[in-house]
């Protein structure tokens, strides 16, 4: 699969925000806001999966549907890496 450079920049700013956290704990920052940008990470993670997810499943349902192949298998896959992800 492909990766475009929407997701790739989604991860330079998850990067970009874990760098951030690092500095905070060097300058001894208040737990709640490492928290707070813990948690931020973790939703965008989330979402990032998500669209990888998607992205992916669309492209091989195509492909296999122009195959006249079953999609049923790879449908349960992708949720199976959603459900996995969490």
């Amino acid at each position: 699969m492909e990766y475009d450079a929407k997701v790739k920049n989604r991860l330079k700013r998850i990067e970009g925000q874990v760098r951030g956290i690092i500095k905070m704990m060097d300058e001894d920052k208040d737990c709640k806001d490492v928290v707070s940008q813990l948690s931020a990470i973790r939703s965008a993670l989330d979402r990032t999966i998500g669209v990888v997810v998607s992205s992916n499943l669309e492209t091989c349902v195509r492909q296999q549907l122009e195959d006249g192949e079953e999609t049923d298998d790879l449908i349960k896959e992708a949720v199976n890496l959603l459900v996995k992800s969490r």
